[in-house]
């Protein structure tokens, strides 16, 4: 099955209502066709060229760092991913992580419970925070960037008033010698060690959610209703796909994630700045687009998605390890974001093209 448009020229006409990615093509032109190809292509490419003018870059440890900052990165871009196919943004993402490791440090620490009571009071806030950005959006109708913009402007001014307001500090209290602390650190912390190299678990559940991700969207009917979604909601509403379900679900599955990477930050320094986060929702969307999701929805791929949180990792370590000026990093990324924005609408051209 494939994530893409309709491929050959002697396909029969999809039924109405029907999934089109059924449709019979070539092997070559299904694989042109495929959203993540760009991405593996950049990824390869950049992993030959940093290997070639960065020594250090192929040293064990340094892919190590490369594929843990890579790991941040891709567990948000995987719903992040979803979500666009889906036809939406979620620019509340970044602060999101933060409120989510706040809500568990705080609960934590003022109740003085067990961590894995802030954790699941986490969970439950981080999540009826996603419910709320989907709510909103197919209740109002506005357009998702409004909402979401919203959403990080009232998050952003949360997390710091109300931290001051709990703990009198912009950063919260440590909670490293509470009751279920080191059983947490070792769910969302911890690190495995395989030949003298360590490797944090972020990226084994970065790996778990793109295995799901590619699943829902592949192998299940949510995942029809995804794509469907994304590329007109009206239609899809004809054809009886429950888009407000769909799309409040997505918000949720990006709020998930969003609870994974704020517990990993709370439990690998046992304690959070208010103030971090800002931006990074940036960061989340570069890489699903570099992995091939369209901006306007309906295409893209979870895979994809995990291509570009690679390429993120690969560049922003091994400009550091080529000894270059960090400060040229976000130019890269800014450039890297239009070339794929533009490469990834002409394959899309070309796919329908060729149907």
């Amino acid at each position: 099955m494939s994530a893409t448009a309709p491929g050959t020229d002697t396909a029969p006409p999809a039924p109405a209502g029907g999934d089109e990615r059924l449709l019979p093509r070539s092997p070559l032109r299904a694989l042109a066709a495929r959203p993540e190809l760009g991405s593996l292509v950049g990824a390869v490419a950049l992993f030959v060229f940093f290997s070639l003018v960065a020594e250090p870059f192929l040293r064990a440890s340094s892919l190590s760092t490369m594929l843990y900052a890579s790991s941040t990165v891709g567990i948000m871009a995987v719903p992040v991913a979803l979500l666009m196919i889906g036809g939406e943004f979620d620019l509340s993402a970044g602060v999101m992580v933060i409120s989510s490791a706040l809500v568990s440090s705080m609960v934590s620490y003022q109740f003085t419970a067990n961590t894995w009571v802030g954790v699941g009071v986490s969970l439950l806030v981080t999540l009826a925070i996603g419910f709320f950005n989907g709510f909103l959006l197919t209740r109002t109708r506005l357009p998702s960037f409004i909402i979401t913009l919203g959403t990080f402007f009232m998050l952003t001014g949360l997390n710091l008033g109300f931290t001051k307001l709990v703990d009198g500090t912009v950063s919260t209290k440590t909670i490293g010698d509470m009751e279920g602390f080191d059983s947490a650190r070792r769910v969302f912390a911890s690190h495995l060690t395989l030949g003298g190299v360590d490797f944090q678990v972020t990226i084994a559940w970065w790996i778990l959610l793109v295995a799901v991700g590619t699943w829902v969207l592949l192998r299940t009917r949510v995942g029809n209703w995804i794509f469907a979604a994304g590329g007109g909601a009206d239609a899809a509403r004809a054809v009886g796909v429950p888009v407000v379900r769909t799309k409040i679900g997505l918000y949720m599955g990006v709020a998930l994630a969003a609870w994974i990477s704020g517990q990993h930050l709370l439990f690998s320094y046992d304690a959070i700045q208010s103030g971090d986060g800002v931006g990074n929702e940036f960061f989340y969307i570069i890489a699903a687009v570099v992995g091939g999701c369209l901006m306007t929805g309906g295409y893209g791929s979870a895979i994809g998605s995990a291509f570009g949180a690679l390429i993120y990792g690969m560049a922003s370590k091994g400009i550091v390890y080529a000894q270059w000026d960090p400060d040229w990093f976000k130019f890269f990324l800014g450039a890297l974001l239009l070339v794929a924005t533009l490469l990834n609408a002409w394959v899309r051209k070309r796919a329908e093209a060729s149907s």
